[in-house]
């Protein structure tokens, strides 16, 4: 059977090739690059093994004859595969090899071969889509053009198949499915290319990206991305292509680091790196290690850190070894008890056991072993006597003499005053203050409880304090009477009411006058009666009632001859308004030819200021301009009658876009007061007036103002 022959695909190794003979040719180097790719070759298809040493006296020599002897290698397993996919249609009858990489190569393009025949008996594209690798993608495209060539031959029936068909050179040229690769040596893609038969698509290695060309790659750095997989404690270097983690701290004494960067005990034991004597036996310990001596120590004996054998005194680490009454004598790795034979002191007798010393009492009744005025203290194997409290010994009279404790502890024992007593002593207190219930603390009394003050009563320490309610004083003679303030009669009483103060037992009273005025809700100011509010003035119907402080005013404002009420009539709380316009017949010339345009009658209340230190401004004159250009026409106000003894002025003013004339109070005016002014606006037109407007003010000054 005629194996079919396929050309080789061609693989990496060649443009490998082609850098490392551009790089001896610019190193000047003596030795030819493609002899030593030659011999690589040579090793593979003879040894089939490419782990012979290379006697190239050359690197670059030596790196080319091994990369080439693995190619070889590889391309020589591939074509079993595909011979296997070929002949037997079959991968699972695999040669036996030495290696499982040669195995490998051969399984992966018999599987590759295989893959290529099924797309072709399909019937589908010999150009595989799918992004495996370049050779793999070489041997399905190989298989499959040729399993559809062997289909495409006819078959007669005086064909001998013995023989082997015999192909032109051009034909052969032609039927090569690698001339149109434009993947041929790596293509226009710096690491992975593919040619889909439309276009040829670009892919790298992996830990690298696609750059925006389509073509270029570029590293990945997996530490700023956050694709690595490094623990809690190690930190992420990346490296070309891939990335490491480093562990951020050491490992510490006794530890060493693993290749999964983890913290590993040292057995110092096992590897022989202790410092333990011959007579020791090394222990292995977490980060350390511990020598335990080989001999072992008889009961009773403890072992020091040289080995020696020491005796323990068991008297001393035993709590009680012997029993009462027995003493512990220490011995060679034991010890013995020894009975105890008591010798007791002055003081001191035999108990009842007999086995130890207990002390005498010789206070206890119904011996007295001290004098009158004094008691017997035991003490262990003696006494003593002493003095009852409140006495001390005197060693030349030999008696008990009182002690003076308000002179030994002066202002220590009493808060106040201490009396000395036979034995003992007494505190008392001061006046305002009783003692307390510990016998030596003074504490303050409450006088107030006992009401010595005619009105209010403040305890203080040791005292009191009498104080009077609002309206009254206390009385300087004894402190503790309440006299009556008579607040009318203070400096400051003619400002309490606004018009009469009277004096009642603790405060005061204000007043009004008996007519127009009643007491304002604070009981100290008056309030005006609005006589015409109230309705309890006498005006006529034909009079209008004008309230004022005080009183009231009936007025009657008629409109003179040609004049007409007009209907704005305002009405105001102090002051009343009655306008009177222009209404001329129309054969009157002379009414028209008359500049005064409006008469009007103001009536106001003006209080009489107590304090009188800026002008007031009362009346307020807006102007409304006549249809004159503005730099044509003048407004002149003036105060025509009235004004007595200059009380009053009367200034221009301009207030959003308009003319007011403002009359002022320049001076105090003392009440009850009327006086009538008269008031003219005049618009001046070229040097003549051509409308004028009289304002008759009525003002009226009550007597009283609060």
């Amino acid at each position: 059977v005629r194996r079919p022959t396929m050309e080789r695909p061609v693989p990496l190794l060649l443009l490998l090739l082609g850098g490392l003979s551009l790089l001896a040719a610019r190193g000047g180097a003596d030795v030819a690059i493609e002899a030593c790719c030659a011999d690589g070759n040579q090793m593979a298809t003879q040894h089939r093994d490419c782990s012979l040493p290379y006697t190239s006296e050359s690197k670059e020599c030596r790196m080319v004859q091994e990369q080439c002897c693995h190619g070889q290698l590889e391309e020589l397993h591939c074509a079993t595969g595909i011979n296997l996919a070929s002949e037997l249609d079959d991968c699972t009858t695999l040669p036996n090899y030495n290696s499982s990489l040669e195995t490998m190569f051969v399984k992966r393009c018999c599987h590759c071969c295989m893959l290529g025949r099924a797309a072709q008996a399909r019937g589908q594209s010999c150009e595989l889509s799918l992004m495996i690798s370049y050779q793999c993608g070489l041997v399905f495209r190989a298989c499959c053009v040729k399993s559809q060539e062997s289909s495409d031959i006819p078959r007669g029936d005086n064909m001998d198949f013995s023989e082997p068909a015999k192909v032109s050179e051009a034909e052969e040229e032609q039927e090569d499915p690698y001339l149109n690769d434009r993947c041929r040596g790596g293509g226009p893609c710096k690491q992975q290319c593919r040619d889909t038969g439309d276009e040829v698509v670009c892919s790298c290695f992996v830990g690298y990206q696609l750059q925006l060309d389509g073509v270029s790659c570029e590293d990945i750095n997996e530490c700023i991305t956050g694709s690595h997989n490094c623990r809690l404690g190690e930190s992420c270097i990346n490296t070309v292509g891939s990335f490491r983690c480093q562990r951020d701290s050491s490992c510490g004494t006794g530890y060493e680091l693993t290749e999964d960067n983890d913290c590993k005990d040292i057995d110092e034991c096992q590897n022989g790196i202790h410092n333990c004597p011959p007579d020791f036996i090394c222990q292995n310990t977490l980060g350390s290690f511990r020598c335990r001596p080989k001999l072992q120590c008889k009961s009773g004996f403890i072992q020091d850190a040289l080995g020696s054998c020491i005796d323990i005194n068991e008297c001393l680490s035993i709590s009680a070894p012997c029993p009462v009454g027995q003493t512990c004598i220490n011995t060679e790795g034991s010890y013995t008890c020894q009975k105890n034979v008591p010798n007791c002191g002055r003081g001191y007798h035999l108990n009842e056991e007999g086995t130890r010393c207990v002390d005498v009492d010789e206070c206890s009744p119904p011996a007295e072993p001290c004098g009158k005025g004094h008691h017997c203290v035991n003490s262990p194997g003696s006494f003593r006597c002493e003095c009852k409290a409140g006495y001390y010994f005197d060693g030349i009279s030999r008696t008990c003499v009182d002690i003076n404790e308000c002179q030994r502890y002066p202002g220590r024992l009493c808060g106040h005053k201490c009396e000395n007593t036979p034995g003992s002593y007494h505190c008392s207190c001061s006046v305002g203050f009783r003692l307390s219930v510990d016998g030596r603390s003074c504490e303050d009394v409450n006088e107030c409880q006992s009401s010595p003050c005619s009105q209010e009563c403040a305890n203080v320490y040791g005292s009191y304090q009498c104080y009077c309610r609002r309206g009254y004083q206390l009385s300087d003679v004894d402190g503790v009477t309440c006299e009556d303030i008579d607040e009318c009669a203070l400096p400051t009483g003619g400002h309490i009411c606004s018009y009469r103060c009277i004096n009642v037992p603790g405060s005061f009273q204000c007043s009004c006058p008996s007519s127009g005025y009643r007491l304002a809700p604070n009981g100290r100011n008056c309030q005006d009666i609005d006589e015409c509010v109230t309705g309890i003035h006498n005006c006529s119907i034909n009079e209008t009632c004008f309230n004022i402080q005080g009183g009231f005013r009936c007025l009657a404002f008629e409109c003179p001859e040609n004049y007409r009420r007009s209907a704005d009539t305002i009405r105001q709380e102090k002051t009343d308004t009655v306008r009177c316009i222009k209404s001329c017949r129309p054969t009157d010339v002379a009414c028209m030819r008359d500049p005064v345009h409006t008469i009007s009658h103001t009536v106001i209340s003006l209080p009489t200021f107590r304090e009188f230190s800026r002008p007031e401004e009362i009346i307020f004159l807006r102007a409304i301009t006549p249809l004159y250009p503005a730099n044509q026409a003048d407004i002149i106000f003036d105060i025509t009658e009235g004004n007595l003894r200059d009380s009053f002025d009367i200034i221009k003013r301009y207030e959003d876009s308009m003319t007011v004339g403002v009359v002022r109070q320049v001076r105090p005016i003392v009440g009850p007061f009327h006086a009538v002014l008269k008031l003219e606006m005049n618009y001046v037109l070229g040097g003549v007036v051509s409308h004028r407007n009289l304002v008759n003010v009525h003002i009226f000054v009550s007597e009283y103002w609060f």
